[in-house]
């Protein structure tokens, strides 16, 4: 998952003012959406690449056991990532939802 990516663009979709309110700031034609879905399908990507690797380590195939391990640990550390964004994109939105207008 790119971090530094996903950051820098969400820091600058938070300090662009949109000139009109009913319209989101498009950047190069991404939205917030499609980031989300951009980095989902990353993460995707790598669950299944340490898939590939682990079932072809138990077929006999010749796959280096370190790199089987650490293709599991970087499918692990970006779900995990990927839940603890899921979390507070979830708490951000149940406390707007709480906010009094």
């Amino acid at each position: 998952m790119r971090i530094d990516v996903a950051n820098s663009q969400i820091a600058s979709a938070i300090t662009q003012t949109p000139t009109n309110p009913s319209v989101a700031p498009q950047q190069g034609g991404s939205d917030f959406g499609s980031m989300l879905m951009d980095a989902i399908h990353e993460v995707n990507g790598s669950q299944a690449e340490a898939r590939e690797l682990q079932n072809a380590m138990m077929a006999g195939r010749p796959v280096e056991l370190h790199d089987v391990m650490i293709a599991m640990e970087k499918a692990g550390t970006s779900m995990a990532l990927t839940m603890q964004i899921r979390n507070k994109l979830l708490e951000a939105y149940q406390e707007i939802s709480r906010m009094q207008v």
